[in-house]
């Protein structure tokens, strides 16, 4: 009877072990996913890939600029498109990620080399601040304020 409380304990305690880190890879792989949308999206912007950068993002994500002005997906990705908004180089400094089932904040800060909106050519230290949803089983971004740090 000993042997066969022993032997269910055990087996007990490696599920709860195996559950336990299922949901830790979970989170990690949701972290990972994340991590990978953020690199890809800088990528994305510097070459000009509208239709890619344009598949992270939800059909109806907002971004909000430092100045506050609101810019809808469709006219984000036309004024890269037509270089209104140009991205030359980025490096990122720093990835947040908090995950709460399918909500997702990432808060990235990368240096940012880009001229926007006829200014001159500059490194700004820019902070993306992101809501994300899964959507039909995919990360997308679905709000960001951008600002600097």
């Amino acid at each position: 009877m000993k042997h066969r409380l022993a032997i269910l304990l055990m087996m007990l305690s490696s599920l709860v072990a195996a559950t336990q880190s299922g949901i830790n890879d979970n989170t990690m792989n949701d972290k990972q996913q994340i991590s990978r949308l953020y690199e890809d999206m800088l990528r994305y912007m510097i070459a000009k890939d509208t239709v890619s950068l344009g598949a992270l993002l939800s059909d109806d994500s907002v971004l909000v600029h430092m100045t506050g002005h609101r810019q809808s997906k469709g006219e984000y990705l036309r004024e890269i498109a037509t270089g209104v908004l140009n991205y030359y180089s980025a490096q990122t400094d720093s990835i947040e990620i908090t995950v709460d089932g399918d909500k997702a904040r990432l808060i990235g800060r990368s240096r940012v080399n880009a001229a926007v909106y006829g200014g001159g050519r500059h490194t700004w230290p820019l902070q993306m601040d992101s809501r994300l949803e899964r959507i039909d089983g995919q990360w997308k971004i679905v709000w960001t304020k951008a600002s600097t740090y």
